[in-house]
């Protein structure tokens, strides 16, 4: 600037007069800013660098104690907060009185306002409906009770009954709930003889035994070819009911497995199930391998398929193991005679329990699989076939079995192992929600139906002879 400048400026101070602030001392001398003596001392001037320290908090009697508690609450004069919700509490001031003129109107809030919903119920007896297009694991299609048709108008999937041309997809008659002998109803054994046609069924059972003695009277192998026939039957009429369920088993490599069992049991003995069990499961995971998509269910339907091939295919095959003994040795009636035997013990306790169950039967055994099936009905099948084991003993009517302790131990074999076969039987049928596995044996029901003891028992006595004779 120029002398005239300073001049110019310094008349314009005289002007507006002095300066607010002294550039070069302030109101105390110091060198800063201060507003009292009770202040926290100097501020620092403007153009002064910062100091980094931490700015000091007054205590109550206004030292600077970083130790001494601060009441923040002090202040209100012992009132307290009132809440928003607490209607009863009045409003500081007046409230709207003071504003308005106008007392405020508060609504009564619901006294309860978290109440528990009422409990739903589902109706029992309206089955679950589950879509039908995919088994899922871990579920069962049947939903443990009533059937459901398989859906329309999909891809046929392997082992299908429909793409076969088959039956499939057609409902069962609706759920047993709610009648006599219903599962899951506690109560006594009802009597009766199952529904049973007696004359029919007599006449049917004794044309089966006829058969069956002209097969033994005439070779081994004829034997055999009964037991294959059987074993065929019984395998259609499982692999045909459990696709009317909605499963979708590998029907012709279950079929196949189950023919194929007896057959190499009997040429080449029991060594030989587990190549047969080997070469069914390939062939039925190669089935399902072949499948367009995981719409076929692979997991369920082989383990369905699996079910049949052993308890039909696995277990039956031993009554073919039976009738091959016969072919030890240069060749003997001990097979043949076996199965002679172990037929008439299955009968007597089939007959024995039916009769003894329908005349006393009080305490069932399971409820829930058959109520039908009692305590006493087990006990009197028991003595029947204990007394009709003692009788051929005695009668010295069997040229292999000669001792009277092996024919009852034979006989308590059976006992025990028939109505083994007989409950899981029943247990399939409760799950499928049908009262037969087919129709084909008038008065007994499905070939299945009627030779079902005879699947446990067969393993059970081949084992015995083989110990006690070989």
């Amino acid at each position: 600037m120029t002398d005239d400048q300073w001049r110019r400026q310094g008349a314009e101070d005289d002007d507006f007069g002095a300066p607010l602030f002294d550039e070069a001392t302030d109101a105390d001398g110091s060198g800063g800013l201060s507003f009292g003596a009770s202040d926290t001392g100097p501020l620092p001037h403007w153009t002064q660098p910062p100091t980094g320290e931490i700015p000091r908090v007054l205590t109550p009697d206004g030292g600077t104690d970083p130790t001494d508690d601060l009441d923040v609450w002090s202040t209100f004069s012992g009132q307290s907060p009132t809440w928003s919700d607490d209607h009863s509490a009045p409003i500081p001031g007046g409230g709207l009185d003071d504003i308005t003129g106008l007392s405020p109107v508060f609504e009564d809030p619901d006294p309860s306002p978290f109440v528990e919903p009422a409990p739903v119920t589902r109706d029992e007896s309206v089955p679950v409906r589950r879509e039908p297009g995919r088994i899922t694991i871990g579920t069962d299609p049947t939903d443990g009770a009533a059937s459901r048709p398989t859906s329309q108008g999909r891809r046929a999937r392997p082992g299908d009954a429909t793409a076969r041309g088959g039956k499939g997809g057609r409902p069962s008659s609706a759920p047993n709930r709610g009648k006599p002998g219903a599962p899951g109803k506690p109560g006594k054994a009802s009597g009766g003889t199952g529904g049973r046609d007696m004359p029919t069924a007599v006449a049917v059972g004794l044309g089966i035994a006829l058969v069956f003695i002209g097969a033994i009277r005439w070779r081994p192998a004829a034997v055999a070819v009964v037991v294959l026939l059987v074993l065929g039957l019984a395998a259609v009429e499982y692999f045909d009911r459990v696709r009317e369920k909605g499963y979708q088993p590998a029907f012709i490599p279950g079929l196949v497995a189950c023919i194929a069992a007896p057959l190499a049991v009997y040429h080449y003995g029991v060594g030989s199930l587990p190549l047969v069990v080997f070469l069914s499961f390939t062939a039925c995971a190669i089935t399902f391998i072949g499948a367009t998509s995981l719409e076929s269910n692979p997991m369920p339907n082989m383990a369905i398929t699996g079910l049949g091939i052993t308890w039909i295919g696995i277990l039956g095959s031993f009554g073919a193991a039976i009738v091959g003994l016969s072919n030890l040795g240069g060749g003997n009636s001990f097979g043949t005679d076996t199965l002679t035997l172990l037929a008439i013990g299955v009968v007597a306790n089939d007959v024995g329990a039916l009769f003894v169950g329908s005349a006393v039967g009080k305490t069932p055994l399971r409820h829930w699989i058959s109520p039908n099936k009692s305590l006493e009905g087990f006990m009197g099948g028991t003595v029947l076939t204990l007394g009709a084991m003692f009788l051929v003993g005695v009668a010295d009517r069997s040229d292999t079995w000669t001792s009277t302790g092996d024919l009852l131990l034979l006989g308590l074999v059976i006992s025990l192992t028939a109505p083994v076969g007989d409950f899981t039987e029943s247990m399939f049928k409760r799950n499928l929600d049908v009262k037969d596995f087919g129709s084909i044996i008038k008065g007994h029901g499905g070939v299945l139906d009627r030779f079902d003891g005879f699947l446990f028992v067969m393993p059970a006595v081949y084992y015995l002879a083989v110990y006690l004779h070989f």
